[in-house]
């Protein structure tokens, strides 16, 4: 399968999907959208991975390659691609599928606990997925549920965390893909003041065994979408 993924920041990169995509032999491609390259052509790639970044999705004129970038994830709906969203990118796609995005009533940095919904106990995409299990969080802004979607996990911050459209289309608010190098990278560039929240750095980076489980859950995601 063809495999395009978008970057929005130097630090943050695929993280464990990266040798999971390498093991599958899947071809992989990205574009560097921070650096003003031009996004793919929809013809090239079969499945397209949206990353996370620290812009809100709504930040046009500071990132005027926002604007193109949305043409692109619309295009790639219509298209019949599959397609997984990551924090920004899951609110990318769903700003697309009709969700709107808005500021989040708490910023959610470190881990807390997730609960699969009924209906995401049931989805496609997530089977596999514990009923209840911790993941690393790094966001302010939050999506509304896209029209057709189910929330299918919530937090006790966050009230959608995430959906999906079968396992064609999938949108995680949360990080399964970060591994704890990558964390290390992310605190290099920002450490954000504690607050109800917001973990420190330092505790974040404590609970190893954590990373190990989060990303055993992203490869699980994977297989699902693949498979589907």
């Amino acid at each position: 399968m063809r495999v395009h993924w978008l970057q929005h920041a130097e630090h943050e990169d695929l993280g464990c999907i990266a040798p999971w995509l390498a093991t599958r032999g899947h071809e992989v491609r990205f574009t560097r959208l921070q650096r003003g390259e031009t996004p793919p052509a929809l013809e090239s790639f079969d499945w397209l991975i949206v990353m996370g970044g620290p812009m809100n999705i709504y930040e046009h004129a500071l990132y005027p390659w926002l604007v193109p970038e949305k043409q692109l994830i619309r295009r790639a709906l219509d298209g019949g691609k599959r397609l997984l969203g990551i924090c920004l990118g899951s609110q990318l796609i769903a700003d697309q599928l009709g969700g709107p995005v808005s500021r989040n009533a708490e910023v959610e940095i470190g881990w807390h606990p997730l609960q699969l919904t009924e209906a995401g106990r049931g989805a496609a995409a997530f089977a596999g997925f514990p009923e209840q299990f911790t993941a690393f969080h790094w966001h302010g802004d939050t999506f509304a549920l896209p029209p057709g979607s189910e929330s299918l996990m919530n937090s006790e911050a966050c009230a959608h965390q995430a959906y999906a459209l079968g396992t064609r289309v999938a949108g995680i608010q949360f990080h399964l893909e970060v591994t704890a190098a990558n964390a290390r990278d992310w605190f290099a560039v920002e450490r954000p003041a504690p607050a109800r929240y917001v973990q420190r750095p330092e505790s974040i980076l404590a609970e190893l065994p954590n990373f190990a489980g989060n990303n055993r859950l992203m490869r699980q995601l994977l297989d699902n979408m693949a498979g589907g």
